[in-house]
């Protein structure tokens, strides 16, 4: 059997929750059955950042994506690229969300012209002959809102890396990044999505309280602009850290360093970050809505987002009562065991094969 496999969705470089979950699920994915003949597509990157250890199996080789896609039994595409394919090749895509549906004030005119008119989201959705959703929110989301037959959507959890687990403190990395002893830590990408300044608000109400910082690290998305100004406006600006970019490798520590983890988001399609910070042992506060209470279910308290107060009040709690922090340490632990990358890439495997 030969299997194509897009992974254009690596091109920038990035690693997002989309990058994340193509990188992790082909790690697993690929080697576990070596008479399968993988075909990887690619293409606006260069082949010298390919250097992924898979790349390397007897059973993978690499393609351009600038000819017509043939000669294949199976086509899985990890997020919805549309692509030239025969008719007797079946398509399995990955949906991770559907926010640009729920929120498009959130997203650019050129996000929006991407998602509409250039992938046509919807049409792909309807084409394809399985569908893999990340969660059960993302699956209703292409029941309602796209009207998709529910037998054809499966549910497979992402899994969450073996790096992520408590550590001691390194203060190289808190160096690194200019981390101070004692901060309240978002980390994900800068967008309006993650709701930065309501986040920023609710910090500001338990500042004068507690002599703690904000940390917020990761990379600039869409529409950022107002976050910073909001940061900079704020009486307790010089307590608000942007870190930028953070190594991959530092991610681990960067969590086992925050006092507790918040991520306040309008909207998920699954949400690694709260996973990540819950596997470390972290105390973590997330948005009560769409897939966020699946993935972190008794982990981690969940409050409105749109409740500033609620949220400030949650973050106080997380960071001053000590039984709290101790049971959102343990089931933090606890939940986090049940995602496994070995686990998605056995059941994808069985979807791409029809079974």
């Amino acid at each position: 059997m030969t299997i194509g496999i897009d992974i254009r969705v690596l091109a920038r470089g990035t690693r997002t929750g989309m990058e994340e979950y193509a990188l992790n699920l082909l790690s697993c994915l690929l080697p576990l059955d070596r008479s399968i003949n993988y075909r990887l597509f690619y293409n606006a990157f260069s082949k010298k950042r390919l250097d992924f250890p898979w790349l390397a199996l007897a059973n993978v080789k690499l393609y351009n994506f600038n000819i017509f896609i043939k000669g294949l039994d199976v086509y899985f595409n990890p997020h919805f690229f549309a692509a030239p394919l025969s008719k007797n090749c079946r398509k399995i895509i990955t949906f991770h969300d559907l926010s640009f549906e729920h929120f498009p004030e959130f997203f650019s005119w050129r996000k929006r012209l991407w998602h509409d008119f250039l992938m046509n989201t919807r049409q792909e959705a309807e084409k394809a002959d399985r569908i893999i959703a990340v969660s059960e929110s993302t699956k209703q989301d292409l029941i309602n809102i796209y009207n998709i037959n529910p037998e054809k959507i499966k549910v497979i959890y992402s899994g969450i890396n073996d790096k992520f687990k408590p550590i001691k403190s390194n203060n190289q990395i808190r160096q690194k990044y200019n981390l101070p002893d004692e901060f309240i830590l978002y980390f994900g990408t800068i967008e309006p999505r993650k709701n930065l300044i309501g986040l920023i608000k609710a910090f500001e109400l338990i500042r004068h309280r507690h002599k703690i910082k904000l940390v917020i690290a990761g990379t600039k998305g869409w529409l950022y602009k107002n976050i910073f100004k909001s940061a900079q406006n704020s009486k307790y600006n010089k307590d608000i850290i942007f870190t930028g970019f953070v190594e991959e490798d530092d991610k681990p520590y960067l969590y086992n360093l925050a006092s507790v983890f918040v991520y306040p988001s309008f909207f998920e399609g699954f949400g690694f970050p709260p996973l990540e910070a819950m596997a470390c042992g972290i105390p973590t506060i997330v948005s009560h809505n769409s897939s966020l209470p699946e993935v972190v279910g008794a982990g981690a308290v969940m409050i409105d987002p749109y409740n500033i107060d609620e949220l400030a009040w949650a973050m106080e709690i997380a960071l001053t009562d000590e039984k709290v922090r101790a049971y959102l340490m343990q089931k933090g632990i606890e939940q986090a065991k049940k995602f496994s990358w070995q686990k998605c890439a056995q059941e994808t495997l069985k979807v791409i094969l029809g079974k």
